[in-house]
């Protein structure tokens, strides 16, 4: 395996990330792989319409700056404003969602809630599904009429921002048993995005190894080491179970523990790496997923000389036992 190049990799990012509260891993976000580089042309696509997003993806995967480039792309004036929906008190959570009327001693910004902090932005809701189903109804009003009503208010207040909202769980699902509202649901699906796992997007490995190294190298002013050809090999063949918070973490440690070259042992994996027989499988799986008729014709031809050929290598070796 050819050492692979280390400069700086093309990744997503946004303005003032030296000050942002976000973490390193959400802070860059690499477009190398095919299936990476059709997100980013769906999100390019998206960020010029008015629709609301939905970002489908596990936790860890990035749904956040995808939700920040939605923004910049946009070029809405107002602000970005993120949101856990898990972290919102059930108790007063359409004050804070909507705001409330309030009394001289609540300041401005909690007095208009946080549709109000985005107006003329966008309103980034982290797991949507944590929202209660009275809250999600009236979570769809507000969108489709373009304004909300504050809590103790008489009047609604206009508004305009922009929702991308994100989940880690099946929403269809979800609408099936009865706890997402259907009409949200479909309202959010007109502009959608999947953001693939770590290990569906093999070609994004290395380079974001490479970010993390080099970010890393910098804090704690170390020299950069070179990734040896069999610590590529393990990056890119392994699971990542932990998502790019394992990436960041596995780099963050054989920097530390390296010298001038990263070596596969300085490689601290949460779980076994697979075997060759599990690589084979997911690379078929995710063959079969994105390739077109051709490739796929191809593929049963492979296979069908590769069948006979570990049927002849089989009756080989049993005729040596």
């Amino acid at each position: 395996m050819s050492q692979h190049v280390q400069t700086p990799p093309a990744f997503l990012s946004f303005a003032d990330a030296e000050r942002s509260p976000l973490s390193i891993r959400a802070r860059a976000l690499v477009f190398f792989d095919p299936r990476s580089k059709r997100l980013l042309h769906q999100l390019e696509e998206l960020a010029a319409t008015s629709f609301a997003v939905l970002i489908q993806g596990d936790m860890g995967t990035g749904k956040e700056l995808l939700a920040r480039q939605i923004h910049q792309c946009s070029e809405r004036a107002g602000l970005f404003v993120a949101v856990n929906c898990g972290a919102i008190s059930k108790q007063f959570a359409e004050a804070e969602l909507f705001g409330h009327a309030g009394s001289r001693g609540a300041s401005a910004s909690s007095r208009a809630g946080w549709f109000g902090s985005a107006n003329g932005g966008t309103l980034y809701l982290d797991e949507i599904g944590d929202l209660s189903l009275p809250l999600q109804g009236k979570l769809l009003a507000a969108l489709e009429n373009h304004e909300v009503t504050r809590v103790d208010a008489l009047q609604p207040t206009p508004v305009n921002v922009r929702l991308v909202a994100a989940t880690s769980i099946d929403l269809a699902q979800a609408v099936l048993v009865g706890k997402f509202d259907q009409r949200l649901y479909h309202y959010l699906n007109e502009g959608r995005l999947d953001l693939p796992l770590l290990r569906e997007r093999p070609a994004d490995i290395l380079p974001m190894a490479e970010y993390f190294l080099g970010l890393y190298a910098q804090r704690l002013d170390l020299p950069i080491p070179q990734i040896s050809a069999q610590a590529q090999l393990a990056l890119e063949t392994y699971g990542w179970p932990g998502k790019t918070r394992e990436l960041e973490n596995v780099m963050h440690f054989a920097l530390l523990v390296s010298g001038a070259e990263i070596l596969e042992e300085h490689l601290k994996f949460s779980q076994p790496r697979e075997t060759s027989l599990q690589r084979i499988e997911q690379h078929l799986e995710q063959l079969v997923q994105d390739g077109d008729a051709a490739v796929l014709q191809q593929l049963a031809a492979l296979f069908s000389r590769g069948v006979q050929s570990v049927a002849e290598a089989a009756r080989a070796r049993s005729k040596v036992r």
